[in-house]
């Protein structure tokens, strides 16, 4: 009998259009649709780490931990909010969650967007075509697998 330990998992949410909301509202709301936030999360270190690898993706610059933490605790000061979760060992954890969708990678303990790329080209190109399509393929396989029983 085989184990219930999923190959790959995926968490996706529908939001509302974005209208006139900005851009960590905009990176938050990516970080909730792809499940790397809860609703109602008040932990949401993940939302500036994510955006600091954004804007450093501009310059091609590859960050270390270190530095991330630097610059999410600026982008956290000039949003007013709570300097929390900043901690080195929540840093690494963070940025492991943002490897495991394939969203940065780390090269000699530097972070960077995947092959530099828009995260809109990163979604389709990993997260839509390595992790929900083949989820849905065999979510199909055992829907067809039931109706011949």
């Amino acid at each position: 009998m085989p184990k219930d330990i999923p190959l790959s998992e995926i968490v996706l949410r529908k939001y509302e259009k974005p209208y006139n909301i900005d851009k960590r509202q905009l990176v938050k709301k990516i970080c909730l649709s792809l499940g790397l936030l809860q609703p109602g999360d008040s932990r949401d270190v993940v939302v500036d780490i994510l955006m600091v690898l954004i804007d450093s993706r501009k310059e091609k610059q590859k960050l270390d931990s270190v530095e991330i933490g630097k610059r999410v605790e600026v982008t956290r000061k000039e949003h007013n909010l709570e300097i929390k979760g900043l901690a080195e060992s929540n840093l690494r954890r963070q940025l492991k969650r943002l490897r495991d969708l394939m969203i940065i990678e780390k090269q000699n303990n530097l972070y960077y967007m995947s092959e530099f790329d828009s995260l809109s080209n990163i979604f389709d190109d990993k997260i839509h075509k390595f992790i929900v399509e083949p989820s849905i393929a065999r979510i199909k396989e055992y829907l067809n697998e039931l109706e011949k029983q």
